[in-house]
C-alpha cells in the first residue's frame, strides 16, 4: 500500500489528524504556553471580573469586561494553533544534488588522472538589482532561496527563516511570521487589560469598605496576583512586540538581525517603513510547497551518469580496453575454427598468427570436436598470452558463440562451412 508524504517525512516534525496538522518536534511546548495563557485568565474571571459585572450601571456593561476577556483569550489562542500547526515554509527536499551544477576536475593522483565530481556551494542570484549569495545545503540538497535557512531543530530550510520558537513548538518563516506576531501582540494587549481590570478591581474596593491598599488587597489578593503576573509577563511579550516592530519596519529578521547586526551591510530588502509594513501585513500568503497528504510516487530508476572526464583518462597499456579487444579477436578465431573440419584451411586463412592469435592457443591446449555440437573443447587449461591469465576448463557455450557470432560479423564477414 503506497505510503503518504507525512508518514515518510524525513524531517524532525510531528504529524496530526493524517497530515492535515504540522508541529515542530518540541510541540509538547504548547501545553506550557496555553497554560500559561488560560490559567490567569480563568483566575481573573472567577475572582476579579465577576466583581465587576454591577459596577458599571449604564447598560449592564459590566458584563464587557467578562465578554472581552474570554474573547480576547480565545483570539489568541487560535493565532497560537495556526502559528504552530501550519508550514511555516518549508523548501521540499530534493532526490539527489542539482545535476546542471555539476562540473568534473580531473586531478593528477598516483600518476594518473582522476576526474572528481565538483559543484558550486555558493550562488549569486538577483534581488532588487543587487546580487545576493545563496548556500547550498548538504541535507536537504537544494540551494536556499534568499532569506532561506535550515532549522537544526526541524530539519528542515524554511523560507524567510525568521527563528524556531519553543514557545509555539514551531519554525516561524514567511508563511506564519504574520500570525506570530498577532499572537504576540495580542498576547501584549491581554496582559496590559487584565493588569488594568485588576487594579480598577483594587481601586473599586478602597473607594467602598476598604480605605487602604494593604486592606483591598488583603480582601481581593487575586488581584495582587495578577497584576504581579501580567508586570513581568509585559516585559516578555512586550519587549517581543517592540522588537519585531522594529525588524518589520526595516524588513529584516531575526536570524538576519542577529547574524549580521556586525557586518554593516546594507540591506537589500528594505522598501521604506511603509512597503515593509505592507509586504507583512498585506501581501498574500503563498501557498505551501509540499502536500502532506499526497502518496509518495516511486522515483523512476535515472541512468547512470557516464563522466565525459573518463573518455580522455589516459588507460595503461594491456588494460581493460586491450583486454576486451583481444577477447573479441579470439572469439572470432574459435568460430571460424568451430564451422570448419579441416583445420589445414583455417591455418592457411588465419596468415600464421602466432603471437596474439589462435596458434598460441592450439599450441598449448588440445581441441576435439563434439559430435554433438560440432564445438571445439578445451581439455586443457589455457593461457592467454595476450593477457597475462589462466582460466580453468571451459566448454564454448551456445551464449558465447552468440556473442562471438555478432562482435565477428560486425567486421570479419563469416564463410560458410567448406564441405
Amino acid at each position: 500500500m503506497a505510503k503518504r508524504v507525512y508518514q515518510v517525512w524525513k524531517g524532525n516534525n510531528v504529524f496530526i489528524f493524517r497530515g492535515r496538522l504540522i508541529f515542530g518536534p518540541d510541540a509538547r511546548s504548547l501545553f506550557i504556553t496555553i497554560s500559561l495563557i488560560v490559567v490567569p485568565v480563568v483566575i481573573f474571571c472567577v475572582f476579579v471580573g465577576r466583581h465587576l459585572l454591577h459596577k458599571f450601571h449604564p447598560y449592564n456593561a459590566g458584563y464587557a469586561v467578562l465578554v472581552v476577556a474570554i474573547a480576547f483569550t480565545i483570539h489568541i489562542l487560535l493565532l497560537l494553533l495556526v502559528t504552530s500547526a501550519r508550514d511555516p515554509g518549508i523548501v521540499p527536499r530534493a532526490s539527489h544534488p542539482p545535476e546542471e551544477e555539476f562540473s568534473y576536475d580531473t586531478s593528477e593522483v598516483g600518476g594518473r588522472h582522476t576526474p572528481s565530481l565538483q559543484f558550486p556551494r555558493i550562488k549569486e542570484v538577483m534581488v532588487h538589482g543587487k546580487a545576493v549569495k545563496v548556500k547550498y545545503c548538504d541535507t536537504c540538497m537544494v540551494y536556499r532561496p534568499p532569506r532561506c535557512s535550515h532549522c537544526s531543530i526541524c530539519n528542515n530550510c524554511v523560507e524567510r527563516f525568521d527563528h524556531h520558537c519553543p514557545w509555539v513548538g514551531q519554525c516561524i518563516g514567511q508563511r506564519n511570521y504574520r500570525y506570530f506576531f498577532f499572537f504576540v501582540s495580542s498576547s501584549t494587549l491581554l496582559c496590559i487589560y487584565v493588569f488594568a481590570m485588576s487594579a480598577l478591581y483594587i481601586k473599586f474596593l478602597m473607594d467602598n469598605d476598604y480605605p487602604t491598599v494593604w486592606k483591598a488587597i488583603k480582601k481581593s489578593p487575586a488581584s495582587l496576583i495578577l497584576m504581579i503576573y501580567c508586570f513581568i509577563s509585559l516585559w516578555f511579550v512586550g519587549g517581543l512586540t517592540g522588537f519585531h516592530l522594529y525588524l518589520i519596519g526595516t524588513n529584516q529578521t531575526t536570524y538576519e538581525n542577529f547574524r549580521y547586526r556586525a557586518d554593516n551591510r546594507s540591506n537589500v530588502y528594505n522598501l521604506g517603513c511603509l512597503n515593509n509594513f505592507l509586504e507583512v501585513f498585506c501581501t498574500k500568503i503563498k501557498p505551501s510547497r509540499n502536500n502532506f497528504r499526497a502518496y509518495v510516487q516511486e522515483e523512476v530508476a535515472r541512468p547512470p551518469t557516464i563522466s565525459r572526464a573518463r573518455e580522455v583518462e589516459d588507460e595503461p597499456a594491456g588494460g581493460p580496453r586491450a583486454k576486451v579487444e583481444d577477447d573479441l579477436e579470439l572469439g572470432g578465431d574459435l568460430l571460424k575454427i568451430s564451422q570448419r573440419r579441416n583445420y589445414e584451411e583455417v591455418d592457411e586463412e588465419m596468415g600464421g598468427r602466432n603471437s596474439n592469435g589462435i596458434h598460441s592457443v592450439l599450441s598449448e591446449s588440445e581441441l576435439v570436436i563434439d559430435p554433438d555440437t560440432q564445438a571445439p573443447v578445451s581439455r586443457s587449461e589455457v593461457r592467454d598470452s595476450s593477457l597475462g591469465r589462466t582460466s580453468r576448463n571451459w566448454d564454448i557455450l551456445p551464449d558465447v558463440m552468440a556473442t562471438s557470432s555478432s562482435a565477428t560479423e560486425g567486421g570479419v564477414p563469416l564463410q560458410k562451412d567448406a564441405r
